[in-house]
């Protein structure tokens, strides 16, 4: 197996989240993609730089060099480690960029919401931060 080429920090009490995460880890045949669980009790976001807000506002991710990108940069860098890149590359396209980051953003903001109405639920509390944070963290 070799070395990983990106990490991605995902809420393991979203839904959603898990369910991408979930995919993603079933089409990495190379063990290029790792995933790290920001609900999980020892997970510190401080080794990362960030705050707990900003993770949880928006998807991160990492390079094993400690670069970190977030929100539709990560799907698309966690999709190109897998080999799948070309899925999420017209997301990246100056011409329709504004129109996908927009609509990422409208998701981060209302995902744990969302996520309770399909059953996901927040048991260690790590989830509640406020629309205020979450606002900021989207850019919206």
């Amino acid at each position: 197996m070799s070395e990983w080429r990106f990490k991605l920090l995902y809420d393991g009490q979203c839904p959603f989240c898990c369910l991408e995460a979930r995919w993603l880890q079933r089409r990495d045949r190379h063990g290029r993609l790792v995933f790290e669980d920001i609900t999980a009790p020892d997970f510190d976001p401080l080794r990362y730089g960030v705050t707990r807000e900003d993770v949880m506002g928006v998807i991160h991710g990492v390079f094993p060099d400690g670069r970190i990108v977030r929100k539709l940069e990560a799907f698309r860098q966690a999709y190109r480690a897998v080999g799948l890149g070309w899925l999420l590359a017209p997301t990246g396209w100056p011409v329709f960029r504004w129109v996908f980051d927009g609509l990422y953003a409208l998701f981060a903001r209302h995902r744990v919401s969302a996520g309770r109405i399909f059953g996901g639920s927040c048991a260690t509390g790590t989830c509640d931060i406020s629309a205020r944070t979450r606002k900021k963290a989207t850019g919206r």
